[in-house]
């Protein structure tokens, strides 16, 4: 298509007529993969003859195309983009940003930005000589290869050192000229805004160049000083009065205004990074030596003159504020700053700084026009990097913990003048404002007192006489910092419990104010009088009353603190909530959806309707497990959460994966069955872990285990969906996958348990495809504990069918290796002696029962050696776990044997690579393991030698397995070998020395002793039923 064709399709993607505007998009969507089609794009854009409005369209319609198919996203995609059209962009566009206006400039600078990005300086070697000829020109071209000039510095901008070789190149050859402009900038006399534009880019420049590390070219002392020279000339001089604009958005972004904050940014940066003795490399010692005594006082001399403006009442914007305190901020702690600081520290301290954390005009504007934003504005971390009252408690924490002698006295005195002045003045002449900014100094000062006398004993009295009174203030804001300064102290220890309550009762009556900023800090400061609580009865009158306070504020705000709140009171009274536990899912299931409505409305956002969204799912977690002992809730609660489970159980739901899931745990672990409902999301848990959802397996691994062991009829029946076929299908996609790391994959093998254990001679014919993958990743296993894992897969499988699971060993002639394997993993120790694989006791046990099943076969299966060095196996490993239970009774720290998976320690220790690609591990492939095992010998590499946590099975899952005895399985077993086949018990015995038939009979005396106290313990159980 021809330019003028081009132009009239432009023209109708901006009719007002929407089949037409669709008619012409999809005519650009069809035109821009052809040849030449980017090129006639750029040529409308400059055409001055041509329709502004068309231009644009252009303009946008190129940028897109542009960052969307400059290079290929994926691997092994193609490129959409010919190599010539590539070179007649990169050849043009460059003039082409001198001759635009500034509309058309910004859409084609982002273009330069993603060429910069993926083309530099490969393909476009050419552009640091365009930038350094333009840097010699005039007015335009100047700004042109400024802008260049900061977009490949902003490539750079993060890059370690030895990945910023072409950005030396780019400042040897550009920063000289660079510095001399800046230069005849700062010689102007009455700049304009314009020059102000130039001065911001060399700004940006330099801070992108030196934000990790200071090229070596300005580390030259003479060049550096040129530069801070400049940079101090441009802290100390005023902006310019004249043409200042009055709207307060416009003003904190005038040019001058941003040169200001640009400047104390990069001297900031210098300051905090490469100025510090402290933290500096011993090459790096001289520069910060350099820098701090000709540079650091003169910026704090500066900046104590700037902030002079504040306190004259002159106007300076928030960010440069902010800046300036965090440099003063930062002087505290240097002694030679601190002494500079001092004569000044007063009017600092009492003159600016206080006044910063006082309520002001824009709060109290904010609070009355929006207090919805005056609310996400208060509790938004982001925020606070901007916000000067944010410095200024940073400063006042950091005087009293770095220079607290005499300054937290002073200032402490310093507040308690001002609580007395407000309670002795008339209440039309009460300083409101500063009896805010004394509370706010009060609580973010609470660690500080709570340790330090006399402050500490005090504590009580002032939240009596200072604080609780303004819960009664006819001055909103003030009702609002009372109930936070009121949550700060509320674990301090009472010597009146009256004093408590009265706080207590305060902030539950905070909650039902008028004021809604008053009713969020109530809800806050409420979950640390909950968390010092310790007495539940005096909430429970209220719970009730407390729980519909706290629906109605998540109706109006969408704060995760809310519900984290909300959280806390679940966890205190635990069962006590099911009275309340389907209206609260109830509710947080609406709240859930009205947050994340919102988050999706709008996608220029903040986060706040999301991290809403996670708390509700949060607060309905804790629900769901403080009624985990009625199950008869769960059947009501399941149809409330079941839409938000099948929708965020998709892409839609990554953001709350984990909290779904934990959701999905409860219902089919508590529940009294699992529902075909709840069988409705196997499918899309299974799908996600296959497509995207790989970070999450492990938390997938609980409800996958609940489905199959509590629902096993129905996964071993159900055929449409096919969940046997769909669980192989991802375990053997994971399994074999080269590129994932042993650690991400360890749900796979405990979940190839899960199905040998709750399946027991129900799923033969999947035996083999499980001990092939299995066996595979074994070859190529790296860490240790993974090593174990797959192990305990075989182990599985032995006690599964020992006879089957042998016979497939044999077939795939990797027997013999894979007990070579197993045998010197058992034997191996660590330096102090220690085991070093299968530590915990579940690991242990997995070993006894599979070893164990493999005596109950015949001669012609297992060879009179095999059965002896078997048997030898699994006595050593029987009296390790029996140890190693008295050890764990010994220390009070017994647990339920947690059947599903184990708490190992995992050991980080890296081997050598093994095997090669094949289906399923090879002999050849095994011979290699065992030689690299015999290699190693039975010693650990492990150079951690400190005792291991061999005690715990921090698992809560159950399994058949549980209620199998270790040691009465293997003299049971031992005992049917003996009436099968006398003569090979016989011959067994004789091999045994003294010390081994020591252990035999020790073994099978804990045995009867385990049957004596299995029968008690089901006596019990009757007497209790």
């Amino acid at each position: 298509m021809d330019l003028a064709g081009l132009s009239v399709v432009l023209r109708s993607a901006l009719s007002h007529n929407p089949e037409e505007r669709k008619d012409a998009e999809q005519s650009l969507n069809q035109l821009q993969y052809m040849p030449q089609h980017l090129i006639r794009l750029l040529q409308i854009i400059i055409d001055g003859s041509c329709d502004m409005a068309v231009r644009q369209v252009a303009s946008i319609h190129f940028k897109n195309f542009v960052a969307k198919n400059w290079s290929p996203h994926e691997p092994g995609e193609a490129q959409k983009i010919s190599e010539n059209d590539k070179q007649m962009v990169r050849d043009n566009i460059l003039g082409f940003v001198v001759q635009v206006p500034p509309l058309l400039r910004a859409q084609l600078g982002e273009c330069i930005k993603t060429i910069v990005q993926d083309d530099y300086p490969e393909q476009w070697p050419g552009l640091l000589h365009w930038v350094k000829c333009n840097l010699q020109l005039q007015d335009q071209q100047v700004f042109a290869a400024l802008y260049v000039l900061r977009v490949l510095s902003r490539k750079y901008e993060y890059k370690s050192d030895e990945d910023r070789t072409p950005f030396h190149l780019i400042v040897k050859e550009t920063f000289p000229l660079l510095l001399d402009i800046f230069n005849k900038l700062l010689q102007i006399t009455n700049p304009s805004i314009e020059v102000a534009e130039f001065i911001k880019l060399v700004c940006k420049i330099f801070w992108s160049s030196i934000y990790l590390e200071i090229p070596r070219l300005l580390l030259a002392p003479n060049v550096f000083s040129a530069w801070m020279a400049l940079f101090l000339n441009l802290l100390e001089r005023p902006v310019p009065l004249e043409g200042q604009p009055t709207d307060p958005d416009l003003r904190k972004a005038w040019g001058w205004w941003k040169v200001k904050k640009w400047t104390i940014h990069i001297l900031n940066r210098l300051y905090t990074r490469f100025g510090d003795l402290k933290l500096q490399k011993p090459e790096n010692k001289a520069f910060a030596q350099m820098f701090h005594d000709s540079c650091a006082g003169k910026i704090l001399q500066c900046d104590l003159q700037l902030l002079n403006v504040v306190r004259t009442g002159g106007y300076l914007p928030d960010r440069v504020i902010n800046l300036i305190v965090q440099f003063v901020t930062s002087s505290i702690s240097k002694n030679s700053m601190y002494q500079l600081l001092q004569p000044q520290l007063d009017i600092v301290l009492f003159e600016i700084i206080f006044p910063l954390m006082c309520f002001n005009d824009n709060d109290q504007n904010l609070w009355a026009e929006d207090p919805h934003e005056y609310v996400r504005k208060g509790y938004d971390i982001l925020e606070d990097l901007y916000s000067p009252r944010t410095a200024a408690i940073d400063f006042v924490s950091e005087l009293v913990r770095k220079r607290g002698k005499g300054n937290l006295q002073k200032f402490i005195h310093f507040i308690v003048e001002i609580f007395k002045r407000y309670d002795e003045s008339p209440i039309e002449h009460k300083p409101y404002r500063q009896k805010d900014g004394a509370l706010l100094a009060i609580g973010s000062l609470c660690d500080k007192l709570k340790q330090t006398e006399p402050y500490k004993s005090e504590l009580e009295c002032m939240l009596v006489q200072h604080v609780l009174p303004e819960f009664a203030s006819p001055i909103g804001h003030l009702r609002a910092k009372a109930a936070w300064v009121a949550g700060q102290y509320a674990n301090i220890i009472f010597s009146d419990q009256n004093n408590f309550r009265r706080a207590f009762h305060s902030v539950v009556s905070g909650m039902r104010d008028p004021e809604l900023p008053v009713r969020v800090n109530s809800v806050f400061a409420l979950r640390s009088f909950i968390e010092a609580c310790k007495d539940l009865d005096e909430i429970r009158p209220i719970l009730p009353q407390l729980l519909d306070e706290f629906f109605k504020l998540m109706n109006e705000v969408e704060n995760e603190d809310i519900a984290f709140t909300l959280e806390t009171i679940v966890g205190k009274f635990g069962e006590e909530m099911a009275p309340y536990a389907f209206g609260l899912c109830q509710n947080l299931s609406a709240a859930f959806w009205k947050c994340l409505n919102t988050s999706e409305e709008d996608d220029e956002a903040d986060d706040t309707g999301a991290l809403a969204a996670v708390g509700c799912l949060r607060a309905i977690g804790a629900i769901l497990e403080s009624v985990s002992s009625l199950p008869h809730l769960f059947v009501q609660i399941e149809p409330i959460l079941l839409p938000i489970m099948r929708r965020m159980l998709t892409t839609d739901g990554q953001d709350v994966f984990e909290e779904v899931l934990e959701i999905v745990s409860y219902i089919t672990i508590f529940s009294p069955t699992i529902s075909l409902d709840m069988w409705s999301l196997w499918p899309l848990i299974v799908e996600a872990l296959g497509d995207w959802a790989i970070d999450f397996f492990e938390s997938m691994l609980v409800p996958l285990d609940n489905y199959i062991s509590r629902g096993n009829q129905h996964f071993l029946s159900c055929k449409d969906p096919d969940y046997q076929q769909s669980l192989w299908k991802v375990l053997s996609n994971v399994m074999s996958d080269r590129i994932m790391d042993d650690s991400d994959i360890e749900p796979a093998p405990k979940l190839i348990e899960v199905v040998f254990q709750n399946c027991k001679g129900q799923v033969d014919h999947w035996v083999e495809p499980y001990l092939k993958i299995t066996i595979d990743r074994l070859s190529r296993a790296q860490k240790p504990h993974f090593k174990c894992l797959m192990i305990q897969v075989i182990a599985d499988a032995l006690y599964y069918n020992s006879s089957l699971t042998l016979g497939i060993l044999h077939k795939l002639g990797v027997a013999s290796d894979i007990f070579s394997v197993w045998f010197q993993m058992l034997q191996e120790v660590k330096k102090s002696g220690v085991r070093a694989n299968f530590k915990g006791m579940h690991n242990k046990k997995i070993c006894c029962l599979g070893l164990t099943s493999l005596l109950g076969l015949p001669a012609n299966q297992l060879a009179a050696e095999a059965l002896e060095r078997v048997f030898r196996a699994i006595v050593e490993l029987l009296i390790s776990y029996k140890d190693q239970l008295a050890e764990a009774e010994k220390e009070d720290d017994t647990y339920d044997n947690m059947d599903g998976f184990d708490a190992d320690d995992d050991d980080e220790e890296e081997e050598s690579e093994m095997g090669d690609d094949t289906e399923y591990c090879s002999e050849e492939k095994f011979k290699k393991l065992v030689a690299e095992n015999q290699a190693k010998g039975f010693q650990s590499t492990d150079e951690d030698d400190e005792t291991d946590d061999d005690y715990s099975d921090n698992d809560d899952t159950q399994s058949p397995i549980d209620e199998v005895d270790p040691f009465i399985f293997f003299v049971e077993t031992v005992q049917a070998m003996q009436a099968s086949d006398t003569g090979r018990f016989q011959n067994l015995m004789l091999t045994l020395d003294s010390h081994y038939q020591s252990l035999v009979t020790s073994i099978a005396q804990h045995a009867e002793l385990r049957k004596a106290e299995i029968e008690k313990e089901k006596l019990n159980e009757a007497t209790i039923e």
